[in-house]
C-alpha cells in the first residue's frame, strides 16, 4: 500500500512519522523549504513518550508541490492519501490528489472546519471521498515535529456507508502505526463536534497567548470559551445536527485537561506570523448562524479580533 500525505506539518509530520514504522510505501508533498528538508534531511519526530526517531529521507519520496507538474511515476500510484494543510489550501490539495490517488484510491480530509470533505467529494466523488478527523497533539519548530499527545483519528464515509474493503485496510495500517484509527458511522456529527472544541479553544487561547490548560485557571477565559462553543452548537442543533446528548461544559473540560500543555494550531500560526484559519473556524459558525437564522455574537467578535491580529503588523 502506498499512503501519501499532503502537508507535512504538525499533524502532516506526525503520520508522515508513525507510518514510517509500518512497512507501506509513503508519499510526502510539501512545499518550499519544507519539502527541500523532507527530501535532504528526511523527519525528526518527539513521541509522546520521549524519545527522538530520526526518519532518514529515504523512507519516503517527497515531492515539492511548488516544483510543477505531478512527475509521471508518483501519477495513480497511491491507494489513499491525507489532506492535512491549512484549510484555504483545500482546492489545490484536492487537485494534487486526484493526480497521486489510483482510481479506486481514498481522499481524507483531517483539517480543521468545514466543508473539506465536500470540496474533495466534489472533485473526486462521494465514494473516493472520506471525511475525518484527529485529536492528536503535534507542534512544529526548527528541530522537528513534537507530538506532545496520543489521541485518535476518526474517519468514515460522507454517506453513512460501511467500511469498504480497501477503508479497512488503510484503518489496519493506521493501527500499525499507533495511530488509533476509530470509524464513525455520522462523520459531519463528528466533524461539527471537532467544530465546537476548535472556537472554543483556538481563538480564545491565541488572542490570550496562553496553553490550553489555561482555560481551566482562569474563569473569564473559561466563560468566553463556552460562550462560542454554546453558540456554535446552537448552529449545529438548527442545521439539522443532533449532539442533545452532548454535555458541552464536560466535553471542553476533558479536552482542554488532556492538551493542557498544548499551544493550539491558530497559536502557532500566530506566533511564527501565519495566517490562521479563523475564518474556517468562526467565520464558519458565523455564516452558518446567519444561513440559519442563528446569532452568533461571541464568534464574531473572536472572528473580528484574530483577524486583526493577523494584520496588525501592516500597521506598525
Amino acid at each position: 500500500m502506498r499512503i501519501a500525505v499532503l502537508g507535512v506539518g504538525s499533524i502532516g509530520g506526525v503520520l508522515l512519522g508513525a507510518l514510517s514504522d509500518t512497512d507501506c510505501d509513503l508519499l510526502a508533498i510539501s512545499r518550499g523549504i519544507s519539502a527541500s528538508n523532507l527530501s535532504s534531511m528526511g523527519l525528526v519526530l518527539y513521541s509522546p513518550e520521549g524519545p527522538i526517531e530520526a526518519i532518514p529521507p529515504e523512507r519516503f519520496v517527497t515531492f515539492d508541490s511548488e516544483s510543477g507538474p505531478v512527475p509521471g511515476d508518483l501519477s495513480n500510484s497511491c491507494d489513499a492519501a491525507f489532506i492535512c494543510g491549512k484549510a484555504d489550501s483545500t482546492s489545490v490539495l484536492a487537485q494534487i490528489a486526484e493526480e497521486v490517488l489510483k482510481q479506486d484510491g481514498m481522499a481524507i480530509s483531517l483539517q480543521n472546519g468545514m466543508g473539506h470533505a465536500q470540496a474533495l467529494a466534489h472533485r473526486l466523488g462521494r465514494d473516493r471521498t472520506l471525511g475525518g478527523i484527529t485529536t492528536h497533539g503535534a507542534w512544529r519548530d526548527d528541530t522537528g515535529i513534537h507530538w506532545v499527545g496520543r489521541g485518535s483519528i476518526t474517519i468514515g464515509s460522507l454517506d453513512a456507508s460501511a467500511p469498504s474493503a480497501n477503508t479497512e485496510r488503510l484503518t489496519g495500517v493506521l493501527d500499525q502505526a499507533g495511530l488509533s484509527p476509530k470509524w464513525s458511522q455520522d462523520i459531519n456529527r463528528t466533524i461539527w463536534i471537532k467544530l465546537l472544541v476548535n472556537v472554543a479553544i483556538n481563538p480564545v487561547c491565541s488572542i490570550s497567548g496562553v496553553r490550553n490548560g489555561a482555560l481551566l485557571e482562569v474563569p473569564d477565559l473559561w466563560r468566553q470559551a463556552i460562550s462560542a462553543m454554546s453558540e456554535a452548537a446552537m448552529v449545529a442543533i438548527a442545521s439539522g445536527v443532533d449532539i442533545s446528548e452532548l454535555d458541552l461544559e464536560e466535553l471542553l473540560r476533558e479536552v482542554a485537561t488532556n492538551t493542557a500543555d498544548n499551544r493550539c494550531s491558530m497559536l502557532q500560526d500566530i506566533m511564527a506570523g501565519r495566517k490562521t484559519e479563523i475564518d474556517q473556524l468562526c467565520g464558519a459558525v458565523v455564516e452558518m448562524g446567519e444561513s440559519v437564522g442563528v446569532p452568533t455574537p461571541r464568534n464574531e467578535m473572536l472572528h473580528a479580533l484574530i483577524s486583526g491580529i493577523e494584520i496588525s503588523p501592516n500597521f506598525d
